[in-house]
């Protein structure tokens, strides 16, 4: 895939969003990302700064996708060590989805009940978590696992790099092994 027919694989509300914002061009974290998830199966790690377009370069041809094919359950875990983050990538990613029909829940201690178990009556769409609360989930919903993400497609952990050697770098090793 060329650097130019990235936009074009891009769900049409996307690239309405990138027009509304004002952006002139796809930054290269964007583009490559894009490529890698339009043309293989492999897993990535994206390594950008702060502010370089991230969140945008993964969930932009991953939302695209989730359009295209809607999964049956929840299609994307996206795993946060912080609830901090978690709040705001679910404020920044509801606005993006406003206008299409993919929900996105987050999911941690500070989280209303209400909103999990909206979650849990209609599991699809983009689930934001916690290692701990997917813990959690994994244990007290066992028989639930295979309705909540039997057609699960991505798994995003932000911050990865805080992950390895410690003890939630292992506890999210095991969740991988147990989902």
């Amino acid at each position: 895939m060329r650097d130019e027919e990235v936009f074009e694989y891009y769900a049409p509300f996307i690239r309405e969003f990138i027009y509304k914002n004002g952006w002139e061009e796809l930054r290269g974290v964007q583009l490559e990302a894009a490529k890698v998830i339009y043309g293989s199966e492999n897993n990535m790690l994206l390594c950008a700064g702060t502010a370089t377009g991230k969140t945008e370069a993964v969930f932009f041809p991953i939302i695209s996708q989730m359009i295209e094919d809607p999964p049956e359950s929840v299609g994307v875990i996206y795993i946060a060590p912080l609830k901090s983050l978690i709040n705001d990538q679910f404020l920044r990613l509801d606005i993006l989805l406003e206008e299409a029909e993919i929900p996105v829940f987050h999911w941690h201690g500070d989280v209303s009940l209400s909103h999990k178990h909206k979650m849990l009556k209609s599991p699809r769409g983009i689930l934001q978590i916690t290692p701990e609360s997917l813990e959690s989930m994994l244990i007290n919903r066992s028989n639930d696992l295979p309705r909540i993400f039997g057609d699960l497609r991505y798994v995003i952990i932000d911050e990865v790099h805080v992950m390895p050697g410690v003890d939630r770098g292992n506890q999210v090793i095991c969740i991988f092994q147990r989902l």
